[in-house]
């Protein structure tokens, strides 16, 4: 298997599964008869993607792809929250842009010598 591990636990991912969990706990509730767990389970349930988003945003989530290993334990904080993340929708949805990284130059193709011919090269063509 190759070494890069990286689950994407984070205090922002687990608070904010817990959150959703006991929501639906909630709305499980509500379908079994307590009538007020639907609607409370359905805003704990709303509210467990404010609490990710939020601690997200405040450096307790990582960015979209692979982290290096010393940023994988659970309590390490992403300091490049405050900048934002290239191509998070957490990140835009906060109005914060990552400076992209710029676009790697591409070398120009050889010119096309399809006109040219060398010598020899048309020699057994028909004329």
């Amino acid at each position: 298997m190759s070494g890069h591990h990286d689950e994407g636990h984070t205090v922002a991912g687990w608070t904010g599964c817990a959150v959703a969990t006991v929501g639906t706990a909630v709305i499980g509730l509500g379908v079994c008869g307590w009538r007020p767990g639907i609607w409370l389970g359905l805003a704990l349930t709303a509210a467990a993607v404010v609490v990710t988003w939020v601690l997200h945003l405040a450096g307790w989530g990582k960015p979209p792809g692979v982290r290096p290993a010393d940023q994988h334990p659970l309590g390490v904080r992403d300091r490049s929250a405050r900048q934002g993340h290239a191509g998070c929708v957490a990140c835009r949805l906060a109005g914060r842009r990552a400076a992209r990284a710029p676009a790697k130059a591409v070398p120009e193709p050889a010119p096309e010598t399809a006109g040219i011919e060398t010598a020899g090269a048309g020699a057994d063509l028909p004329a």
